[in-house]
């Protein structure tokens, strides 16, 4: 999708704002979302003519902050955390279970509980779109690797 008018050409989360991984694979999530969102994207703010843009995700008091800068355009806006408190925290769980079951657990109690996991992380783009409609358009692809990156920035 390179060369795309309304895509992300750059992502960046907050230093002040992230949560140090507690794990590799927390880390690893991380960087990988970030890859992939910049690889492969779809983002049209609201009255923005053409991109590529640049995003910064950062937290201010409970809200999650999108700066979105490109050719003649910048804006702020601001999404309230609360909507995303309870997907996030079940989210969180599965994600841990799934952790330590890659250590010693069946192939099938894995794939249970990453089809959990997928379920959650579905939820979670659903509610991004829903979140961020009138203001910025994402596909479910570029949702599903916003939700990673807020979580990254919600963990606590």
């Amino acid at each position: 999708m390179s060369g795309a008018p309304h895509r992300l050409a750059r992502v960046e989360l907050d230093p002040a704002s992230v949560t140090p991984a507690s794990t590799s694979e927390i880390e690893h999530d991380r960087q990988v979302a970030i890859f992939d969102l910049i690889e492969q994207n779809s983002f049209r703010p609201e009255g923005a003519d053409g991109g590529p843009y640049a995003l910064r995700l950062s937290l201010e008091e409970n809200r999650l902050v999108f700066d979105i800068g490109g050719p003649n355009y910048e804006r702020r806006h601001m999404l309230s955390l609360t909507p995303f408190a309870k997907v996030t925290k079940d989210y969180f769980l599965l994600c841990e279970s799934y952790y330590e079951a890659v250590r010693d657990a069946t192939p099938a109690q894995i794939e249970a509980i990453d089809m959990g996991r997928r379920g959650l992380h579905n939820e979670g783009a659903d509610l991004i779109q829903q979140r961020l409609e009138g203001k910025i358009e994402v596909d479910h692809e570029t949702a599903r690797r916003l939700f990673t990156l807020i979580c990254a920035l919600s963990r606590h």
